[in-house]
């Protein structure tokens, strides 16, 4: 609980501020995908709440974890009872930086390269991650997306051993987000 409310704390932060070069969306897009050789999972959400902050390179994110949706309603189901235990961590978490936000001009259209680190937090468990991206800016918004791999067990994921064959290790996620301006 204390996690949540600092990250909820945090975001408030960025939202809060008075600086033109806050950007914000409360409809970001988060998919993962697992291919095993047995089957495919895909389960996206699109109800990511994130904050960029322009000028400093703030950057965070937070997710329902319920709001995943899936094409199966069991897979929706286990995922969710089964191996995240979203009544018992409802949320993931993303509280970091563009570390060359300085190289990223939120108010000049065009496509920019964007590094990003911080702290990812999925079911209960957080770790440091560095991922590449791009930022596209074009009148005023800005489009960030990446896309990466996680294993799950860096999560403590468990998969149990009926399905073990079924579910990847690693699973990849990608993040499309529309970021606007703050008014």
């Amino acid at each position: 609980m204390k996690k949540l409310l600092l990250i909820l704390f945090c975001l408030s932060l960025l939202i809060v501020t008075t600086n033109a070069q806050k950007f914000i969306t409360k409809t970001g897009h988060i998919k993962f995908y697992s291919d095993s050789p047995l089957e495919k999972i895909e389960a996206h959400n699109r109800q990511v709440n994130a904050a960029l902050d322009g000028a400093t390179g703030d950057f965070a994110f937070k997710v329902l974890v319920r709001s995943f949706e899936f094409e199966k309603a069991l897979m929706q189901e286990h995922f969710n009872e089964n191996y995240i235990e979203s009544d018992k961590f409802p949320t993931a978490t993303f509280l970091g930086k563009v570390i060359n936000i300085k190289e990223v001009n939120v108010v000049k259209d065009g496509s920019y390269q964007a590094m990003v680190e911080g702290k990812l937090t999925i079911h209960g468990v957080t770790q440091n991650v560095k991922e590449k991206g791009t930022f596209d800016v074009k009148g005023g918004k800005i489009t960030g997306k990446a896309k990466f791999n996680i294993v799950l067990a860096d999560y403590n994921i468990k998969i149990p051993g009926a399905v073990a064959n079924n579910i990847s290790k690693t699973v990849e996620i990608t993040v499309d987000l529309v970021l606007e301006k703050l008014n």
